[in-house]
């Protein structure tokens, strides 16, 4: 009987374990696709290609936009808000992002924070970035930005 017992214990600890490996693998996909996404805006914002950089948000009139003008909302207003701010790659510079934390708050949404920065000739302006992926349609998109 005993043998049983422990044999019952080993199995369930096995189980277990194979559980929580499949978890943090998951994890560790999901979040390598999400920086995927990130790099991937990165290299489109230093093409200057505005279009493919908002690839990475959610296309959505629900999408939340916070910055220096305030909240908006909708996918389309973020990327006219985005031409009229940036009409150029002078005024684009070279964008590089460093990531803060990335935490995962349920099976389909993450919390990031990071910080951005943009070289520019004249100037090197930089700040902070909270933004909330979900997982829609299988693929990681930001559906909530607040940029300082």
């Amino acid at each position: 009987m005993r043998s049983l017992v422990l044999l019952f214990l080993l199995g369930s600890t096995l189980v277990a374990c194979s559980k929580k490996i499949n978890i943090e693998e998951l994890n560790r996909v999901d979040e390598v696709s999400i920086m995927s996404v990130m790099q991937a805006q990165e290299d489109a914002w230093n093409r200057a290609d505005l279009d493919a950089f908002m690839e990475g948000y959610w296309k959505s009139e629900s999408l939340t936009f916070i910055g220096s003008r305030g909240l908006t909302y909708g996918w389309d207003t973020t990327l006219e808000n985005y031409k009229r701010s940036y009409p150029d790659k002078t005024v684009m510079g070279t964008l590089k992002f460093d990531i803060i934390s990335l935490n995962r708050l349920g099976d389909k949404a993450y919390h990031m924070i990071g910080k951005y920065t943009l070289l520019r000739e004249e100037d090197k302006p930089s700040g902070y970035f909270t933004l909330i992926w979900e997982k829609i349609n299988g693929e990681w998109k930001i559906t909530s930005d607040q940029s300082s």
